[in-house]
């Protein structure tokens, strides 16, 4: 199962059996509103707190893949679920009222495809029959922790993105119709000595190269083999980064089959900065959008290279680095 330095090759490849995606009423005016199943028309969702509607847009995830999947809250064997919020409160509060046997997981805005990695992993290697994996983010909550309220109206540079709200999951299960995980790729933590927590795609994009580079080098695959490398939310920034070092390294990637969530998920029109970031972007782009390509025969084969800052408000206040990673995952179909 292990080839390479870092990336496990399933030759039982799990299915992604079913998905569920939920967004926030600026996700609705986006790029790629057709590939959800259901927008809030508000940031409160009738909660009292903004933390409170992102428990409740993790429950609404979870339950629309466990309907589309034709199965049971009580089938779903394990839940795998992470987001930005302190203690991951949100997944963990969710966890508690789905009664799933839970594993909290943190990556920051990888934690989608590292949830998937192990969500196939467990799928693969145990008597167990279906997982559900996700990420989510509300930007009202993560602005609160990370930055200033929205109400204080803080100044941002160009280089900052926009957190997306909502809740991206999928089903993996043993069995079953849908698209293959084929192979996951365990990244590195790669610190570029970047301090500014405004220009986080360009503190991920070196952590993007790496995985991609390595997932690459482990299967012996040029980058074309895959339709598309989908990054996380590298954005304007970090995605011309990573293509710099793409070239500087001398491997040659397609930059039209080079496609980012953060760059996807909203219209150019939108006022996103470099564009969008959050757990829950990368999770939305491709439960909701490329799992649909996938369905309908659009690709056959695209590599998710999920990034993450792993930076909290207390290091920022100490002035450290950012620390980064980034988690990759193929899906294929193989019918």
């Amino acid at each position: 199962m292990m080839k390479g330095k870092q990336t496990w090759v399933f030759d039982n490849p799990p299915t992604i059996l079913a998905t569920g995606v939920v967004g926030g009423p600026f996700e609705k005016q986006g790029n790629i509103s057709e590939d959800f199943d259901h927008f809030y028309s508000d940031q409160w969702i009738n909660e009292k707190s903004f933390e409170i509607a992102h428990q409740h847009m993790i429950e609404d995830a979870c339950q629309y893949a466990i309907q589309k999947a034709n199965l049971k809250t009580t089938d779903i064997e394990y839940l795998l679920h992470g987001d930005l919020i302190n203690q991951i409160t949100p997944s963990n509060f969710a966890a508690s009222n789905l009664a799933i046997p839970y594993l909290g997981l943190f990556s920051a805005c990888a934690t989608s495809m590292e949830g998937l990695a192990l969500a196939a992993l467990i799928v693969h290697n145990m008597d167990v029959n279906y997982v559900i994996t996700g990420a989510a983010s509300h930007n009202s909550a993560a602005e609160k922790q990370f930055r200033y309220p929205t109400e204080y109206g803080s100044q941002k540079p160009d280089t900052a993105q926009w957190t997306v709200t909502g809740a991206g999951t999928a089903i993996v299960a043993k069995q079953g119709t849908g698209p293959k995980i084929t192979s996951a790729t365990i990244g590195k933590v790669i610190d570029p000595g970047l301090k500014d927590p405004f220009n986080m795609g360009g503190a991920m994009a070196p952590a993007a190269f790496d995985t991609i580079n390595q997932h690459l080098q482990d299967r012996q695959l040029s980058a074309d083999y895959y339709d598309y490398i989908i990054t996380g939310d590298l954005a304007k920034i970090g995605r011309e980064r990573c293509l710099d070092l793409f070239n500087v390294n001398q491997v040659e990637i397609d930059e039209n089959k080079f496609i980012d969530c953060g760059l996807t998920i909203y219209k150019p029109d939108q006022p996103v900065f470099a564009g969008g970031s959050g757990a829950a972007c990368s999770a939305i782009v491709t439960y909701g959008h490329f799992i649909q390509q996938l369905n309908q025969g659009v690709c056959q084969r695209i590599l998710v290279v999920a990034t993450g800052a792993l930076l909290s408000p207390l290091t920022v206040q100490q002035k450290q680095t950012i620390p980064c990673i980034a988690h990759a995952v193929s899906i294929e179909n193989l019918t």
